[in-house]
């Protein structure tokens, strides 16, 4: 069996900067645990698989380790392989997911070198003030946040972007903890955009992910309210850095960036 594959990079303009994705488009749904493997055989954060449904799209994400129940990045990514894949380029994508119903539009960028922009319209997640953080996290996390939030990850919040930049986790010490499928985020105000932040997942096989769309499903939400505003500028500033359009829109937000080809073929299994 031949599989298509193709690896992507979301939220950025270069072909070596944004978060990796692989998406694999399929005829019909494979067996759970092929699927698991052939994301264990990418070795990226996340690989999507999707199946045309006639009315639209149904999209599932794993990681090298597990199945998640929400990707931003890969989701973004699977769009775009679509949309390129097409006869007329789509301009607007709806997939059925495990957290509902997700769509994906598509319009030309202002500036940067793909020439599309893709925005997602994803679930919000409110984060809400957590008293007590686990004493794991606090010991890894050598710095104390100045405050402590919780929705599907722990949201650390900091002063200011410097601090968040010069975070150095005990990677060994977390990995004690399981937040499957979560993770801990570190977030601030931004030096020239609106936040900043940095994503850990204790136990997977990439221990900082590049840039991460579903946890500003929490993000957005909660500098939308602390700047009083609903637009946003957000930059993950991972060692490849990547690039956020955010609106806070009643209960979804909405975030928009590039996407950049990097390599496609065909798996055999």
């Amino acid at each position: 069996m031949q599989i298509p594959v193709y690896f992507v990079r979301s939220f950025t303009d270069s072909a070596f900067g944004g978060n990796p994705a692989a998406v694999c488009p399929l005829e019909e749904w494979l067996a759970e645990d092929v699927m698991q493997a052939i994301a264990a055989e990418n070795a990226v954060a996340e690989t999507a698989f999707v199946v045309n449904e006639g009315h639209g799209f149904r999209i599932r994400w794993f990681t090298p380790e597990i199945e998640m129940d929400l990707c931003g990045h890969a989701t973004l990514a699977a769009a775009h392989v679509l949309s390129q894949r097409s006869d007329q380029p789509l301009e607007y994508m709806e997939f059925q997911s495990a957290s509902g119903l997700l769509t994906v539009s598509v319009e030309e960028a202002k500036s940067g070198k793909t020439g599309r922009l893709y925005t997602m319209d994803l679930p919000a997640r409110v984060p809400e003030p957590v008293g007590n953080l686990p004493e794991i996290i606090q010991q890894a996390f050598s710095v104390p946040p100045i405050a402590v939030l919780k929705s599907r990850d722990y949201i650390l919040v900091y002063p200011d972007e410097d601090t968040v930049s010069n975070l150095q986790p005990d990677e060994q010490l977390l990995k004690q903890i399981n937040l499957d499928p979560g993770g801990v985020v570190a977030t601030a105000p931004g030096d020239s955009v609106d936040f900043v932040s940095r994503y850990f997942t204790p136990g997977a096989s990439i221990f900082e992910d590049p840039v991460t769309g579903s946890a500003h499903c929490s993000l957005v939400p909660y500098w939308a309210a602390r700047l009083d505003k609903s637009d946003l500028h957000a930059r993950q500033i991972s060692p490849r850095m990547g690039e956020l359009k955010c609106v806070l829109k009643g209960g979804r937000v909405l975030l928009s960036g590039e996407v950049a080809g990097y390599l496609e073929g065909n798996i055999t299994v």
